[in-house]
């Protein structure tokens, strides 16, 4: 069966090697269950990957890259313009899927970029590493940060730019300036030119960093040319490498300014919508989808995790977590129940809450002095008493005139949803629903949901041995394979219902574990405790640290600091 299972991924690698252009891109090899394992670049992509899976690497003595080799399963590509723009994409998505097999770029490092601030009162160009709106003209990102450095360097000098540290410096800190004894910089900061002078300078040295570099391109190979034939070979090799890191500092600017690189867990998200929408019927790909997983050990510190991705990409900004209150022991089922109910009940409540916001003509919910204005309007009408603010009403509608009392009186009436379905009601309403597990998860959600009366969302279980489909009212499941697009969606809200709901789980369980110990030491308060954990961190580092340590906190003497180190050695 092995064999067999083999043969077929093989071939199915095969193809997909046969369709690969000579292009640069970058690839990501993933395991039988979807995973990210490694993250590669190519300058051309099909002789790159095809060289994986030739039979002479296997005899190799590498023994990760053997076991990189077995774990492959299917793979997916993108392909770039460029060898620099497939680098700083490799470093991407290296950084957000943290592969196993890869070791450089797991940092939270990012690429250098270039950053100046024209409103600075003396603008200076820094190095950067985020991108903040701050106002700021930023350059970048560029994956050598040498080539980036010597660029920085030459622009400095060919415009006579400023490369002090000091943000505003005075005159009475640079009367003599150095670089302005040499000629590198036009000393703003002592005066020699003005603020509208240096501008035109740094607007120019921004002008040669997007790419308007042409004639000092030309300029410098002329100079090199001619300490070549004048045999300063040293001084034509600086002219050479000098060159370029110009022409790949200012390249690498011109790409990538444009092409912003946000790539999400996937590489074609809308496709797997797609799919995902004609495996399951649904009328369109889903927008948003919300999936559910429970977390717990033994029955203790149960919780749940609930993730929204929005447009087939997280949506972070929406990802909610529970503690699981109803429930004694470890009884999933309930616990789906439990959390969907309380999902889904407090979304159809601030829907209600807000579709009860009295609203005009136009929609938009009405000012408070307005409703005031209308509600006595309304009750002078009905005690037969001329009404003289109508037109003051009129004028503090935002949307709408009111042209008669009985408009006026019509306002104050909280406009009715009729007998639409609660779910066209509540905007805020998942496309589809991910449940974590099989038919017993699933009828549950599905149970909660129809005493809601949200029967009409779509609802599927994702039970994760054969990665099979479960959909309500079907006997059996779907079994689609882990290559298909609509799987490889789904595998990856699964993966993070997971990884948020174990995250959770884990952070009440050390809370509860640093709580109890510190809990248990005689005469200790909140404030003594916070203060220990604010130095320490956790109590194993507690544990480690020395008596004196421990009695360089506030509340601790040396005694204190005693006791609590032989309580702790005890508890070890």
């Amino acid at each position: 069966m092995r064999e067999i299972l083999s043969v077929a991924v093989s071939e199915t690698i095969r193809k997909k090697l046969g369709a690969l252009p000579h292009k640069p891109g970058v690839y990501l090899m993933r395991d039988r269950f979807g995973t990210v394992i490694y993250v590669g670049k190519a300058r051309d992509l099909r002789k790159r990957i095809s060289q994986y899976f030739h039979p002479s690497r296997r005899m190799g003595w590498d023994l990760k890259f053997n076991a990189l080799i077995e774990a492959i399963h299917d793979f997916d590509v993108h392909v770039v313009r460029s060898e620099p723009e497939s680098f700083l994409l490799e470093g991407k998505l290296i950084k957000e899927f943290k592969p196993r097999y890869n070791v450089s770029f797991r940092d939270d490092k990012r690429f250098l970029m270039l950053k100046v601030n024209l409103n600075d009162p003396i603008p200076n160009f820094n190095f950067a590493r985020f991108k903040k709106d701050d106002g700021a003209r930023y350059f970048g990102p560029f994956s050598n940060s040498g080539a980036l450095r010597n660029t920085l360097s030459l622009v400095r000098r060919q415009f006579n730019l400023r490369g002090c540290r000091a943000f505003t410096p005075g005159e009475t800190d640079y009367k003599h300036c150095l670089y302005a004894h040499l000629k590198y910089c036009t000393a703003p900061c002592v005066g020699n030119v003005t603020r509208e002078q240096y501008l035109e300078q740094v607007r120019a040295a921004c002008d040669f960093l997007e790419g308007q570099c042409h004639e000092m391109k030309e300029q410098i190979e002329v100079e090199m040319k001619k300490a070549a034939l004048a045999q300063d070979y040293e001084k034509a090799a600086s002219l050479r490498d000098l060159l370029r890191d110009l022409a790949e500092t200012t390249k690498k600017t011109e790409r990538f300014e444009r092409v912003p690189y946000t790539l999400p867990l996937a590489v074609d998200p809308e496709r797997d919508l797609a799919e995902l929408a004609d495996v399951l019927g649904l009328p369109g790909p889903p927008r948003r989808i919300e999936g559910f997983d429970i977390s717990n050990i033994s029955g203790t510190f149960a919780v749940a995790s609930l993730v929204s991705f929005k447009q087939g990409r997280p949506d972070r900004a929406n990802y909610r977590r529970f503690k699981i209150k109803t429930v004694a022991g470890q009884d999933d089922f309930a616990s789906v129940a439990e959390v969907v109910k309380r999902r889904y009940t407090r979304l159809l409540d601030e829907s209600k809450a807000q579709s009860a916001t009295p609203k005009d003509e136009g929609g938009d919910a009405i000012p408070q002095e307005l409703q005031k204005l209308v509600d006595e309007t309304s009750r002078k009408v009905r005690r037969g008493i001329p009404v003289k603010d109508v037109e003051q009403a009129s004028r503090l509608s935002p949307t709408s005139e009111i042209k008669h009392v009985g408009q006026a009186s019509s306002l104050s009436q909280t406009p009715k949803t009729g007998n639409r379905d609660r779910r066209d009601a509540c905007p805020t309403l998942p496309d589809l629903i991910l449940i974590d597990g099989g038919k017993g998860q699933l009828n549950a959600a599905c149970e909660e949901l129809k005493k809601l009366g949200l029967e009409k969302i779509p609802v599927i279980g994702l039970a994760k041995e054969f990665e099979e489909i479960y959909r309500p009212g079907e006997s059996e499941p779907l079994r689609l394979g882990v290559e298909h697009p609509a799987v490889k969606l789904l595998q990856r809200i699964r993966d993070e219902c997971h990884r948020v709901a174990n995250s959770y789980n884990a952070q009440l369980r050390i809370k509860r574990i640093s709580e109890s110990v510190l809990d248990d030491f005689p005469g200790i308060g909140e404030q003594r405790k916070a203060a220990l954990l604010k130095k320490f961190g956790s109590v194993r580092r507690m544990q480690l640290a020395t008596v004196e340590q421990i009695a360089e906190v506030p509340g601790f003497g040396g005694k204190a600091a005693e006791e609590l180190k032989k309580f702790l050695a005890a508890r070890a």
